[in-house]
């Protein structure tokens, strides 16, 4: 099975992406001139460059729905955002949600609120509004996504393109999932025969159900980055979301990314590669398999960058591959490779 035979074709997404903003060219005079895009968008602000991104949880709100258990979905909603502003440098401010829904029954939108607050808190930013719009002609269950603003001094805008042959990637791990390719992964146990309240075969998670283990909430990276951007020039900062390994093509398309030793990927991948029957290379540019962030910088910082990531959380943190002359994505234990399309 692939994603886009589960319904989710990354190339034709990419495709009418560059479609859409092929259509958009209106810049609001006084502001200044947009600087480009990333994870996340920016534009001028005197010495600032005011920072905005916008994401989702997806699909995984189908299996809180399931499983009547929506305290967790809204730290995915806020680690989704946190995580791509991070990306560029900048450091979160605030954010506002929106949620669409068929019926606003106060226990989901209750839970929901939660596990808002609990991202919120976790991720230094304040939650200064929102919209909920009942929707039930359009909505059958509801969408959660949100909207981040973050703030970066101009000349510490972090892009990718400083990246340069012997620069060090250091991988933080992912704790599962967190909100990508959760269309395939559903499709997967559905097709399967399994339910979400069932338990995992041959002990892969004991006591634990497989809806417990799919909603585990998005890692938030805020924390550790912005440790290490205060006191290192970093080159390069990639939240590995949907499109897997594929997401370091972003940073810069003129170097080779070697991921030689990156984390072991936690069970649930390996799960849903056998009952699935996926390819390896359909894997790595569908999950995050068990690396959810990267940081390149100089091997001069490497041991330093290290250093303060581990002071600064109990993630586990290491040294996951290097940079070398060429282009593309390269994996090569696995003999796996990505160029940009």
């Amino acid at each position: 099975m692939t994603y886009a035979e589960s319904g989710v074709d990354i190339y034709k997404e990419e495709e009418a992406i560059s479609n859409l903003l092929s259509q958009i060219k209106t810049k609001r005079k006084g502001i200044g001139k947009p600087l480009g895009g990333h994870y996340a968008g920016m534009i001028e602000f005197g010495e600032y460059a005011l920072v905005l991104c916008t994401d989702g949880v997806g699909s995984k709100v189908l299996i809180a729905s399931s499983l009547k258990k929506w305290d967790t979905i809204g730290i995915d909603c806020i680690a989704m955002n946190v995580n791509d502003a991070i990306c560029v440098g900048a450091e979160p401010l605030a954010f506002v949600d929106y949620i669409a829904i068929d019926d606003p029954k106060p226990e989901i939108l209750r839970e929901i609120g939660r596990g808002l607050e609990i991202g919120a808190r976790e991720s230094n930013i304040s939650i200064i509004g929102g919209e909920t719009a009942s929707l039930p002609e359009l909505i059958k269950g509801f969408d959660l996504a949100g909207t981040c603003l973050s703030y970066v001094k101009k000349e510490r805008i972090i892009t990718g393109e400083k990246i340069q042959p012997g620069d060090i990637i250091i991988g933080l791990k992912s704790n599962g999932l967190h909100s990508n390719g959760y269309t395939l992964a559903r499709k997967i146990i559905e097709k399967q025969g399994f339910r979400y309240t069932d338990y995992f075969p041959d002990d892969l998670y004991p006591g634990e159900t497989i809806g417990e283990i799919l909603l585990k909430p998005t890692e938030i990276y805020v924390k550790p980055i912005l440790s290490v951007l205060d006191k290192i020039e970093v080159k390069g900062l990639a939240h590995i979301t949907g499109g897997g390994m594929r997401n370091l093509l972003r940073l810069n398309e003129n170097v080779a990314f070697i991921l030689d030793d990156l984390f072991e990927p936690q069970p649930i991948f390996s799960f849903l590669q056998e009952k699935g029957n996926v390819d390896l290379k359909e894997m790595y540019q569908t999950f995050n398999m068990g690396t959810g962030f990267m940081i390149i910088a100089s091997e001069e910082n490497h041991r330093e960058t290290l250093e303060i990531l581990k002071k600064s959380s109990n993630i586990d943190i290491k040294t996951v591959g290097y940079i070398e002359r060429g282009r593309g994505v390269h994996i090569p234990n696995l003999e796996i490779q990505y160029y940009k399309n």
